[in-house]
């Protein structure tokens, strides 16, 4: 009797190890490689499964040229990740590829979403839905070298006159007058393209878009904000395009003074021990005016997950949403909260570096994308062409809009 009562017992408690083994469920998480990032989401991860032990998540991560095309083959094929980041300006070329399932209003509410996060996350609803939420939002800010403007005698500018000078003030050239040192990196492929959309455009008195999405910048100002653009390499001589390829590149290396990038930089300039560096905000026009550009990547949940895989997918969301999440990703990568109560701390208004990138947000705008890749591919023709090809920019101002308006016809 004693040994059958063992046996029922053993059984039991096998019984017991392959229902808890059923209800295990592994989901798959896609994101780009950015070493912080990635860096990020596996302590997301690790925090998550040690509080969730029946959900395991696999991170895969792809090179950022090639992500778009295989998030969208891998969905044509049936085999897309559970839960994935994107780009709020991918988000219709997504929804054209089956990628994204609207969220559930019930797992999350639309009054917590609107109530909750800033209002740039808007960029991510489409009718009535929601198809994901940022753990982070970036904007942009100038980045300057203490001791190159030290030793130059000058100060972080405040407008743009004031950027023109320090810039001058800054840069270094060897005996045939070609640049050792920037005073301020030109990299259009970087961030300096939503610069000139979303910033320089306004501030030369114009709008990038008109109300109804069309492209509005083939105006006076728009040629001006790139006259301006492209006359610090050409007139001005403080930069050069392509100088060690990419602009944070130069500016890690020590060999910029300044440079204009987001949020998201900070996590790879903290290491920087060879000199200290500060941020102030966008430089704001001779009449004060300033302007900004406001993005995030959003986490959403693939169209193909159902059942158990979604129940889990959805709470990881949730998770990697959080105030908590949102905390790891400051410390790691460097990108500011995307829910407001997690952002505007007074530890966080009151730091020197944060603090430029929190203001921005009041006055920033986000650019809406049909085809952001395809968008920011016309800008960055626009300004080769006059860089490299010597095209009068008038010209490849309207080569360029044309260009980015067949876009936008071809999505409506």
């Amino acid at each position: 009797m004693r040994y059958r009562s063992i046996i029922a017992s053993l059984a039991a408690s096998v019984g017991l190890m392959v229902t808890g083994a059923a209800q295990a469920v592994e989901i798959q998480y896609w994101q780009y490689v950015f070493e912080t990032r990635v860096q990020a989401m596996d302590e997301l991860i690790k925090n998550f499964e040690a509080a969730n032990p029946d959900i395991t998540v696999k991170q895969t991560t792809f090179p950022y040229a090639d992500y778009q095309t295989k998030v969208i083959a891998a969905q044509a094929a049936g085999n897309g990740p559970d839960v994935l980041q994107f780009f709020y300006g991918w988000l219709d070329k997504f929804q054209q590829g089956g990628v994204l399932q609207p969220l559930d209003p019930v797992a999350f509410p639309t009054a917590s979403i609107e109530s909750d996060f800033f209002p740039i996350v808007s960029a991510v609803k489409r009718g009535d839905s929601y198809y994901g939420l940022p753990t982070a939002v970036r904007s942009l800010a100038l980045f300057y070298n203490k001791k190159l403007l030290e030793e130059a005698g000058v100060q972080p500018p405040q407008t743009l006159d004031e950027l023109v000078s320090v810039a001058k003030a800054t840069t270094k050239t060897d005996g045939g007058g070609n640049i050792t040192s920037e005073g301020l990196t030109l990299d259009f492929a970087g961030q300096d393209h939503q610069w000139w959309r979303e910033v320089l455009v306004r501030q030369f008195g114009g709008e990038p878009y008109d109300a109804d999405g069309n492209v509005a910048y083939n105006s006076d100002a728009g040629l001006k904000a790139l006259q301006f653009y492209t006359g610090l390499q050409t007139t001005e001589k403080v930069g050069m395009a392509g100088f060690m390829d990419e602009g944070q590149a130069a500016f890690k290396g020590g060999l910029a003074a300044m440079t204009i990038d987001g949020t998201f930089r900070l996590g790879a300039f903290r290491p920087i021990t060879d000199f200290e560096w500060g941020v102030v905000e966008l430089p704001a026009n001779a009449e004060g005016v300033r302007s900004n550009y406001a993005s995030y990547f959003a986490n959403g949940i693939g169209s193909g997950a159902e059942g158990e895989k979604k129940a889990a997918a959805e709470k990881f969301l949730q998770y990697i949403s959080s105030d908590e999440a949102m905390q790891v990703w400051l410390k790691v990568v460097g990108e500011l909260p995307a829910r407001k109560s997690a952002a505007l701390t007074d530890a966080n208004l009151a730091d020197p570096i944060y603090s430029p990138f929190l203001k921005a947000l009041d006055y920033a705008h986000t650019t809406y994308f049909v085809d952001e890749a395809g968008e920011r591919q016309t800008a960055i023709d626009m300004v080769n062409r006059v860089l490299l090809e010597n095209q009068d920019p008038k010209a490849s101002l309207e080569e360029a809009a044309a260009a980015e308006q067949a876009l936008i016809d071809a999505a409506k």
